[in-house]
C-alpha cells in the first residue's frame, strides 16, 4: 500500500499612505463585483449535505515519474474532483493544474514514494498539469461542462474587506521587491561581491512574504524562485535562473562572472510581476489557503535548509514566511474567531511558539544568523509545531467556506 503524506494545497512603486485607502476601496468593490456574479445565497452547512457532496466528488488517480504525469492526459466534469497523486519518482515533487501561466490548484512537496490528494473546484475548459520536474513535458487536464454549476459556499460581505486589504498588502511587499531588487541586481552586474551577499537576504523577503500571490504565475516563479532540483540537469540546466542561480554563483562560486544577463532577467521579471499583481482579482481560496502555503513551505524547504542552500540565509526567509502568513490570520480573524474560536487560539499559540524560537536567532545587525546555527532542538520543536500549525491552517478553508 502507498502511504499517504499530509499537506495542504498550497498561489509601479510604493502606495503612498494617502492612497492606500482609495486603493483597499477598489479592491474591494471590484472584488464585491466579482463575487457577487458568480455567488447565490450561502447554502448552511449540514451533516446531510456534507455527505450528498461527498458522494458526488469525482475521484481520479494518477502518478508521477521522473519523466512526467501517467497518465499525461485527463478529462474531468466541471465541478468537484479529488486528484489522488502518487509521486513514484526520485524526488518530492509538486503537481499544479495550470491556466495558462496562472496556478489554479497545487499540491507541493509530495515526497517519493508517498500520495496525496488534491480537491479542486474547476470549471469547464482546458488545463495543463505541472508534473514534476520543470524540464519534464506538461501534461493535459480537459473539464468538460456538465449543464450545472457547484454553488459557491461564501458570502460576499464577509470576505471582501479583507481580500481588498491583503491585495494592498501584496502589492506593498512586491514594491519593495522591486525597488531592493533594482540595488541587488544592480550589484550584481557591476561585480560588487560584498554588496550583493549584502542584499540578497534582504531582498527575498518580500518575495517570501508575498509568496502565495507571487508563485501564482508559474513562468515568473520558475524563472524567479526556482531550485537547481526542479531541473534535470540541475546547476548546469540553462534553464535554471533568478534568485537562486544568482545565490550560488555568490555564495558558492565566489563570483559575479556570467550573471549579467540572469540579474538582468531577474529584475525584468519582477517588474513584469508588479504588474500582473496590480492587475490580478486575488481568489478567496488563494488568500486563505495562502496562510498554510506559507507554513507548509517552511516545513517543507526552509526549517530542513533546503531552500537557500549557499547562504545559509534560510531563517529569513523561514521568518518572512511566518510574517506573511500571519498577516492572512490577522486579516481572517474576526471570522475565524466566530466560528471556531478554539482554532483560532490554538494557531495564535503555536505561532508565538514559532516566533519565540525565532527570536533567539536575531543577528546583532539585524536579520538572521545563518542557519548552521539553528541547534538541533530547536529545530526539531520547530518541525513539531509547525506540522501542528499547517494542519491547524489547512482548516481555514472549510471554515470559512471557501473551496
Amino acid at each position: 500500500m502507498v502511504p499517504k503524506q499530509p499537506g495542504v494545497s498550497k498561489q509601479s512603486r510604493v502606495q503612498p499612505k494617502q492612497q492606500e485607502r482609495s486603493l483597499i476601496f477598489s479592491a474591494a468593490t471590484l472584488l464585491a463585483f466579482n463575487l457577487s456574479a458568480c455567488t447565490t445565497n450561502a447554502p448552511n452547512a449540514t451533516n446531510s449535505s456534507n455527505a450528498t457532496e461527498a458522494s458526488a466528488l469525482n475521484k481520479v488517480a494518477l502518478t508521477v515519474t521522473d519523466k512526467g504525469c501517467e497518465p499525461n492526459q485527463l478529462s474531468v466534469p466541471a465541478g468537484k474532483t479529488s486528484f489522488e497523486i502518487t509521486n513514484q519518482s526520485s524526488q518530492p515533487l509538486e503537481w499544479e493544474i495550470l491556466d495558462g501561466v496562472k496556478v489554479v490548484e497545487e499540491r507541493e512537496n509530495i515526497a517519493p514514494g508517498f500520495v496525496q490528494d488534491l480537491k479542486a473546484d474547476l470549471e469547464a475548459g482546458e488545463y495543463d498539469m505541472g508534473c514534476g520536474l520543470r524540464s519534464n513535458p506538461k501534461g493535459k487536464l480537459t473539464v468538460t461542462a456538465t449543464g450545472t454549476s457547484a454553488s459557491a459556499v461564501i458570502t460576499p460581505s464577509q470576505l471582501v474587506a479583507p481580500i481588498a486589504e491583503y491585495k494592498v498588502y501584496v502589492i506593498q511587499e512586491i514594491d519593495q521587491l522591486v525597488i531592493k531588487n533594482q540595488a541587488f541586481t544592480d550589484a550584481v552586474i557591476a561585480g560588487d561581491i560584498t554588496k550583493a551577499k549584502d542584499l540578497y537576504a534582504p531582498t527575498r523577503v518580500h518575495w517570501e512574504r508575498a509568496e502565495p500571490i507571487a508563485e501564482l504565475f508559474s513562468d515568473l516563479d520558475g524563472s524567479m524562485d526556482a531550485r537547481e532540483d526542479d531541473f534535470a540537469k540541475k546547476a548546469d540546466d540553462p534553464e535554471f535562473t533568478g534568485f537562486h542561480r544568482i545565490e550560488k554563483a555568490l555564495f558558492q562560486d565566489n563570483t559575479t562572472e556570467g550573471m549579467k544577463p540572469i540579474a538582468e532577467k531577474l529584475m525584468a521579471d519582477t517588474l513584469d510581476l508588479q504588474k500582473r499583481i496590480m492587475e490580478l482579482a486575488i481568489e478567496p481560496k488563494n488568500m486563505v489557503g495562502g496562510a498554510a502555503a506559507l507554513i507548509e513551505e517552511v516545513a517543507a524547504t526552509k526549517v530542513s535548509g533546503e531552500e537557500d542552500r549557499y547562504s545559509r540565509t534560510d531563517l529569513w526567509d523561514f521568518n518572512a514566511n511566518v510574517e506573511g502568513s500571519q498577516k492572512i490570520v490577522t486579516l481572517l480573524r474576526p471570522l475565524v474567531e466566530k466560528v471556531n474560536p478554539d482554532l483560532q487560539k490554538r494557531v495564535d499559540t503555536a505561532f508565538a511558539q514559532v516566533n519565540t524560537t525565532l527570536a533567539k536567532y536575531k543577528a546583532p545587525g539585524g536579520g538572521f544568523v545563518e542557519y548552521d546555527q539553528l541547534a538541533k532542538g530547536d529545530r526539531d520543536d520547530l518541525k513539531a509545531v509547525l506540522a501542528t500549525l499547517s494542519e491547524d491552517l489547512s482548516q481555514f478553508r472549510g471554515t470559512l467556506g471557501v473551496d
